[in-house]
């Protein structure tokens, strides 16, 4: 079965995944949608399970004091790069205001 660029667009916009692998997902299921979808999830899990694996041991810790409450926060990433990055720096910080 044929199917269009919109077909893909559409895959796309419902899956978030991007416009080559709706093309192969939509090719491999035949321009089934639902299939499609279906293939998308597989690979997926696939994916995530390959990152499971990989340590993030860069990152930071904060601690602070907001109203009297003692806050310590770590959060970690896969790079220093991220870790040092300013807004990195000001999520953890963020995170230990909503935690506190």
């Amino acid at each position: 079965m044929a199917f269009t660029a919109k077909d893909v667009q559409a895959l796309r916009e419902m899956t978030g995944v991007g416009m080559m692998d709706c093309k192969k997902a939509l090719t491999e299921a035949d321009g089934n949608m639902d299939k499609a979808v279906e293939i998308l999830r597989e690979k997926g899990l696939a994916a995530s399970q390959k990152k499971a694996g990989r340590i993030a041991a860069e990152g930071m810790a904060y601690a602070a004091v907001i109203d009297g409450v003692g806050v310590v926060v770590e959060v970690n990433a896969e790079t220093d790069f991220v870790g040092k990055n300013e807004k990195f720096v000001d999520f953890v910080k963020g995170v230990a205001a909503v935690v506190a």
